[in-house]
């Protein structure tokens, strides 16, 4: 595989409003009418929120993340897909490339909440 090129220089102040933290992920629950989503229970420590995740066609067995830390974007404006809320975005790691992606996570655990950057 050929890595893609570099996306265009952004300033420092633009990447410091993306607030990218680990949650647990408690759940994954088919959507329903969805051939592609999932929604996620995540515990980001102080709150939970369901975050929906195109993971359906990813992978075999979606519930195999069920107990892992992964990074989330937390803010981004609610959006509903499929009758549902997403309160963020499941930040993984392949998918623009066309390669079977993967969680972004830590190397051990640590509380959830913790910010990225």
């Amino acid at each position: 595989m050929i890595p893609a090129k570099v996306k265009p220089p952004i300033p420092l102040e633009v990447l410091n409003q993306i607030d990218v933290r680990v949650g647990t992920i408690l759940s994954v629950t088919d959507v329903a009418n969805s051939d592609k989503l999932v929604a996620l229970a995540v515990n980001f420590g102080d709150h939970k929120r369901t975050i929906l995740a195109g993971l359906k066609r990813e992978r075999p067995n979606p519930h195999e993340i069920e107990g892992k830390q992964a990074l989330f974007v937390v803010n981004l404006a609610p959006r509903k897909m499929a009758g549902m809320v997403s309160e963020g975005m499941l930040f993984d790691l392949g998918y623009q490339d066309g390669i079977t992606p993967v969680l972004a996570m830590p190397e051990t655990p640590i509380p959830d909440g913790t910010r990225a950057g």
